[in-house]
This record gives C-alpha cells, sequence and structure tokens, in this order.
C-alpha cells in the first residue's frame, strides 16, 4: 500500500466539479467567475472546470506578473487563455508590491513573496466587484495540507473547485480537459523570485507526498503505520508536524463566543 493508486474517474469527477461550481455560485447568486492565471497547473484546470461549467464568456482569467516573474509564466497563461476562450487581463503587481517591500531592503524572499500573494488577492476581489463573478480558489489539496500558501493570500477564494484533489489527481483531471501539456510537464512554481519551484523550497516531491497524505487522510495509517511501509521516519514526523501546525490556515478565524449564538457557529445562515 505504499504505492498507492491516486487516479480517479475523470470524467464523473470532472461533472461533480463543474456541478459544484455551478451550484455554488447559483447559490450565492452569481453567474460569473474571475481566476488568477499563474501559467501553473492549478490555476490552469481550477480556470478549465469553470469555464466547462458555465462557459468560457462568463470567465476572467487576471494574470499578475511581479518584475521577477518569468516570461514562461505569462506565455503559458495566454496558451491558457487562447485555448479556453476565457475573458482575460493582465495586471502587474510589481509597483503594488513594491511600496511595501522598498520600506526594508534586507526583507526576507518569504516575507516578498507573501506581500506579492497578497497583492494579487487585493487584485482578484477588485475585478470580482468590476466584473461580477466570484473569486475562484486554486489550491490542491496537497498544498492545503502542507499550508504551502499564504493565508489571505494564494489560499483566499470565494470558491475550490480542486482543494480535494491531490497533485497527481490535477495532472490527470488537466490531461482530460486538454490543458496545454507545456503547463502540464513543468516543473511546479510559485514563481516568486528566479528559478524557484515548489518541490526545491519543500525538499521534497509531489508525487511522495501525495502517496503519504493519501495513507494518512484517506486510509487513517498513524506514524507507525506509515514508517512501516516504508516511509522514512524523519520524513514523517516532519509532514505531520507541518500538517499540525498549519491547522489555522485550513479554518476560519475563531470566534470567543459570548452570547450563546455565534455567527458561523451556531447561526450559521439566515434561514428566510
Amino acid at each position: 500500500m505504499n504505492n498507492p493508486n491516486l487516479s480517479i474517474d475523470a470524467d464523473s469527477t470532472i461533472e461533480t466539479l463543474t456541478d459544484f461550481i455551478r451550484t455554488k455560485l447559483s447559490e450565492a447568486g452569481f453567474s460569473r467567475a474571475v481566476i488568477g492565471l499563474s501559467g501553473g497547473i492549478d490555476s490552469a484546470l481550477s480556470c478549465a472546470l469553470t469555464a466547462k461549467a458555465i462557459g468560457a464568456e462568463n470567465v476572467l482569467g487576471v494574470r499578475m506578473p511581479y518584475k521577477a516573474s518569468s516570461q514562461a509564466s505569462l506565455d503559458h497563461a495566454q496558451l491558457l487563455i487562447d485555448k479556453l476562450g476565457v475573458q482575460s487581463l493582465t495586471m502587474p503587481i510589481t509597483e503594488m508590491a513594491d511600496a511595501l517591500i522598498a520600506r526594508e531592503p534586507e526583507m526576507s524572499k518569504m516575507r516578498q513573496g507573501n506581500i506579492m500573494a497578497r497583492c494579487r488577492m487585493i487584485v482578484l476581489y477588485d475585478q470580482s466587484e468590476a466584473f461580477g463573478g466570484l473569486v475562484m480558489g486554486t489550491g490542491n489539496k496537497t498544498e492545503i495540507l502542507l499550508g504551502y500558501t499564504t493565508i489571505y493570500g494564494d489560499s483566499a477564494a470565494a470558491i475550490n473547485p480542486v482543494g480535494d484533489l491531490y497533485k497527481a489527481q490535477v495532472r490527470q483531471l488537466s490531461r482530460a480537459l486538454g490543458v496545454p501539456n507545456e503547463i502540464i510537464e513543468k516543473a511546479p512554481s510559485a514563481d516568486l523570485w528566479a528559478n524557484q519551484t515548489d518541490e526545491d523550497e519543500l525538499g521534497f516531491s509531489y508525487d511522495e507526498v501525495d502517496r503519504f497524505f493519501y495513507l494518512m487522510v484517506e486510509h487513517r495509517y498513524n506514524m507507525n503505520e506509515l514508517i512501516d511501509v516504508g516511509f522514512d521516519e524523519g520524513f514523517v514526523r516532519k509532514l505531520m508536524k507541518r500538517v499540525r501546525q498549519n491547522q489555522f490556515k485550513r479554518e476560519m478565524p475563531p470566534i470567543a463566543e459570548l452570547s450563546g449564538r455565534a455567527v458561523d457557529y451556531d447561526f450559521p445562515y439566515l434561514d428566510a
């Protein structure tokens, strides 16, 4: 079981996810969507699913390059825009981000990356109002479990159709939907600085961590069982620590309950 099969039924999964998109948009009173296109596979899949669900004319894909962004990222995002026929917009974030980054020239790459991610979300939510569409999420299940995301940055969204897909499953569905191979085959990267890749930064491959999380989450393997099937003990402890430490990114801010009916806890919605 240390090499589990993560493959899914592509056709039925696509049907489920497109129905999810239509339903959630309708429940919120919307028929349009806005998506940040990084040139990567996760945003490409989210965009392809959304275009299939509500029509390409109702989707706005936004490219938001920083001065250090690679030309390949812009080109790959444009490939997807051209293939799907979605509406598009390019909004550079360099001036926005640098206005804050310039205040502290010795700022770490991590802080700079977080600023860029949050600037991009400012753009997307502004375009949500201008275009009249909800912001679609692009974070996959593997990244969510790792906490490999910027809270209120790339993790922010109104709806996330790809959040229960492991990275390997994102690739599978992307192929089924005809996402360009240039996007599917490239090394995953947040493109926050030159030559940055996710796997170099994390220190392990998505394939390896996909298998780990599939057993831990779907099959409820504990630490000893994960070690017994062949995962290195240090690797197991490192990932389980990441999952625990990043739980705060996966939930809404806790509300201190005083009244007996705290909003979203005891009073989740108004039943008109």
